[in-house]
């Protein structure tokens, strides 16, 4: 089974609740590690635009790059759920292998902690949360209920299988485990 994050874009007002809710949850120092981003997409001149959110957590791909440049095997991909972790104890550091895993990632997911070394954590889908039958903090904070998350095959029959939309491109490389209702992009020229 592969767990999946769904983002519906006509709904996500880059609030930063899911960010704010990741880092409190997580303990993250506020202005570094951004275990899920929010970008904000532009197009158009005005009076026609188009403006849209895209969050970038971990996207657990099926098959993640960073797991397989990993020199210490410090990134693994749960069998049971798919999902993609960091064994802290294993990871030598930033200065120590380069990082390679931030360098192979398409969407520049790993973070390191401040400081000397500092070792790659990312978003571990709030693993702790799923073994207590909670879901992750991002999905469960998000007031306009713009994500959600579960077993991809049942994401899909949820809601379709798209997974393109402005601002994001899907990796056929490392196959990432999302899908995406896309804001329409209506400009008229």
């Amino acid at each position: 089974m592969q767990t999946a994050f769904y983002l519906d874009q006509t709904r996500c007002t880059g609030c930063a609740t899911c960010q704010v809710a990741c880092k409190d949850w997580n303990d993250l120092p506020a202005w570094t590690e951004h275990w899920i981003r929010i970008d904000y997409i532009e197009k158009g001149i005005c009076p026609n635009v188009f403006a849209s959110y895209m969050l970038t957590p971990c996207y657990h791909c099926i098959e993640p790059a960073c797991a397989k440049v990993c020199p210490t095997a410090a990134i693994t991909k749960l069998a049971e759920n798919g999902i993609v972790v960091v064994n802290g104890e294993l990871c030598i550091g930033r200065e120590a292998c380069g990082e390679k895993c931030l360098k192979v990632c398409p969407y520049d997911v790993p973070q390191f902690e401040a400081g000397q070394n500092g070792k790659m954590r990312k978003c571990d889908f709030c693993l702790d949360r799923l073994q207590t039958g909670k879901g992750p903090i991002c999905v469960e904070s998000c007031p306009t209920r713009a994500l959600d998350y579960g077993p991809m095959a049942e994401l899909e029959q949820r809601y379709g299988s798209n997974q393109t939309a402005e601002g994001f491109e899907y990796s056929k490389r490392t196959q990432p485990a999302f899908l995406i209702k896309p804001k329409p992009v209506k400009i008229d020229a």
